[in-house]
């Protein structure tokens, strides 16, 4: 089993920063690949920013080019969001599984473990 635990929530003006993080414990082993989904209010939750094992990373277009997925050798995970705009508002959630998901990593049923989310607040 593995846990997630997102931190780094807030609210912030557009333009500004967050970096969000996401600590994973237990068997860290079952993370191959980690992802990024955020849920607006009243609408699904969607794909931001994936990364695998082999450092291959996958963005939504959304968010090309202002947002960055990393990971550190502990398999934490973290999400630089830049220039960050009033549609970025949503509940951020981290989520991991043992396969590769390279080919579906925006799909959320493809992952077995998640996180319970935290909030992002962008205002304009």
């Amino acid at each position: 089993q593995v846990q997630l635990v997102e931190s780094g929530g807030g609210s912030v003006q557009a333009g500004g920063s967050l970096r969000l993080s996401c600590a994973a414990f237990g068997y860290t082993y079952y993370t191959y690949s980690m992802a990024w989904f955020r849920q607006p209010p009243g609408k699904e939750r969607e794909g931001v920013a994936a990364i695998e094992g082999d450092g291959n990373t996958n963005y939504a277009d959304s968010v090309n080019g202002r947002f960055t997925i990393s990971q550190d050798n502990a398999k934490n995970l973290y999400l630089q969001m830049n220039s960050l705009k009033p549609e970025d508002t949503a509940i951020y959630y981290c989520a991991a599984d043992p396969r590769s998901l390279r080919g579906t990593w925006d799909q959320a049923h493809k992952y077995n473990y998640w996180g319970r989310g935290t909030q992002v607040t962008v205002s304009s």
